[in-house]
């Protein structure tokens, strides 16, 4: 795949393709700079399990935490690994097949 940038330097996507929970502060600057709705804020219970933040189970949750939500819509622009002080997520570059 031949990508270029608008004055023709050549340029790779690179997608979002996991958020490590263990590492994931849930800060949100992620889902600040994101337009595509490509991760959402959860809350990670005790026993490992993620649940909405508008659910009444705040006692319940561990931490907050951003998980995938819409990975398809991902244009690889690499706007959240900027931002993302803890550098818990995993970028890949699309396959020449896909």
């Amino acid at each position: 795949m031949s990508n270029a940038t608008r004055d023709g330097r050549l340029w790779q996507p690179e997608f979002l393709v996991a958020i490590d929970e263990k590492k994931c502060i849930g800060c949100g600057r992620c889902y600040k700079v994101c337009g595509r709705d490509v991760m959402t804020l959860k809350g990670l219970t005790d026993e490992g399990t993620f649940v909405d933040l508008d659910d009444d189970d705040d006692d319940e949750i561990e931490k907050k935490i951003m998980v995938m939500n819409d990975d398809g819509a991902c244009i690889g622009c690499g706007a959240c690994a900027r931002v993302c002080p803890t550098n818990c997520q995993t970028h890949e570059a699309k396959p020449e097949s896909a």
